[in-house]
């Protein structure tokens, strides 16, 4: 894990952070002290688009449901 050695304290007004929270979220990200350290240096976070990922997930566990429904049916039936 990296060690920073240094710190800086910022204070925002409620509304700030609200929108900190609401870009945050945008990112997918959840760390707020990498969030603004990656603002700060980069001035953009970049956010990677998967739109059929949710689709491939779904589909992955259907796929894992039926193969465990045939290793359950072949070890009960002996194969």
């Amino acid at each position: 894990m990296k060690e920073y050695s240094k710190g800086i304290y910022v204070k925002f007004k409620p509304e700030e952070v609200e929108i900190l929270h609401n870009r945050m979220k945008e990112a997918g990200v959840q760390n707020m002290s990498a969030y603004i350290r990656k603002m700060a240096l980069n001035g953009y976070v970049i956010i990677p688009e998967w739109p059929d990922l949710n689709q491939v997930i779904s589909l992955h566990s259907r796929i894992s449901n039926n193969l465990n429904q045939y290793a359950r049916k072949a070890n009960e039936t002996g194969y």
